[in-house]
């Protein structure tokens, strides 16, 4: 069976901002902290600042500016396609506030060990646990916003430089932005019932949460203005990177989760865990997809889960050229066309800026 690496996002609603910063803290709230007025302050410089907020951070892994010619060797891999496929990766949603997995500072680096399709299935533990977390931090989790580099694919889509686009991502922030890719490990703003299929919307399910749960609302609530692991707030404490430990003697016996309402039935995120496959309807609208692009474009993915990969694998032997922009390796270094190490904030942007890729008022 495939793992899942994107997927994994649900899960990681709370831990996966152990190194990095809250969800919440917007580019507003970072700009009044510098000794310049937002109202002096441009569009590019907001971005570098926060930008560099997030390398302190430690949330987007280091990288060296790229350089004009990554610039320019990228715009020619744009300029002479017309059937250019792009898949998305953790790596460009780093520059939103949201960790990635594999990079030095992402979540495997503290140790996490994600929750698999099996133990999500079997144990009601798991999922107290799982839902626990979760419902803590999805406020913050969705409180994130599109990137510099959301923003310029959703441009190079409307402009009809991107044919197709998939994601990897589970956090929509590139509908967001204006694109509507092909979500190939699910999402997390909907919720399934695993016995009739029924789905809810995400927020309906926050609210049957709360109602069931109206101490834990509470906790939430008051975590900001209440002693931090005292019994008001369920052993959870806030650290200043955002992150929500939650003392399992809280959520082991006090914590209820929905049933789906037209069934009974038990309720999942709905993404790809590991140990689950992509649905086969997804996958195979994704590989047609791969094989019929005249090029393959990777923004921000290591392709180490097996979904992703089969995917650039399958467009080099069609004949596609590859490029990938990530930091550090990927599986598919030994094949690729182009490989630039770069952020992808830092890249996409300066295409619009470029030949006929260049829109009037897109900075």
């Amino acid at each position: 069976m495939a793992t899942m690496q994107s997927s994994l996002k649900y899960d990681l609603v709370c831990s996966r901002t152990r190194k990095g910063l809250p969800f919440q803290f917007s580019i507003r709230q970072l700009l009044a902290k510098c000794s310049h007025s937002t109202s002096q302050t441009t569009a590019k410089d907001q971005n570098k600042s926060y930008l560099q907020f997030l390398r302190e951070k430690k949330i987007v892994p280091e990288s060296d500016p790229p350089s004009t010619k990554d610039v320019n060797l990228l715009y020619q891999f744009f300029d002479q396609r017309r059937k250019l496929m792009v898949l998305t990766g953790a790596g460009m949603s780093t520059e939103s506030g949201i960790p990635d997995y594999r990079s030095p500072n992402g979540a495997y680096s503290s140790g996490f060990k994600p929750i698999t399709h099996q133990e999500f299935v079997r144990s009601s533990r798991a999922r107290r646990r799982y839902w626990a977390r979760s419902y803590a931090g999805w406020r913050r989790f969705t409180a994130a916003q599109p990137s510099a580099a959301h923003r310029a694919l959703a441009s190079l889509e409307k402009v009809g430089r991107i044919n197709y686009m998939v994601t990897q991502n589970v956090d929509r922030l590139h509908h967001r932005a204006g694109n509507n890719p092909l979500e190939l490990h699910g999402t997390v703003y909907t919720v399934v019932c695993l016995q009739c299929g029924y789905s809810i919307n995400r927020d309906l399910f926050q609210d049957q949460v709360k109602i069931l749960n109206p101490k834990w609302a509470s906790a939430i609530e008051s975590l900001e203005c209440s002693n931090p692991g005292s019994d008001k707030s369920f052993g959870m404490q806030q650290r200043p990177d955002g992150d929500i430990e939650i003392d399992e003697k809280f959520w082991e016996q006090d914590f209820n989760i929905p049933d789906c309402l037209q069934c009974g039935g038990m309720l999942k995120p709905d993404v790809v865990f590991f140990g689950d496959n992509v649905p086969k309807e997804r996958a195979d609208k994704a590989m047609e997809a791969a094989k019929g692009c005249d090029a393959f474009l990777v923004l921000g993915s290591s392709l180490m889960t097996m979904s992703a990969f089969r995917l650039a694998r399958a467009a080099k032997e069609a004949g596609a050229p590859i490029a990938i922009i990530n930091i550090g390796e990927t599986r598919a270094d030994d094949f690729v066309s182009l490989k630039i190490n770069a952020r992808c904030g830092e890249i996409l942007p300066r295409l619009l800026e470029m030949g006929c890729l260049a829109m009037p008022g897109v900075s």
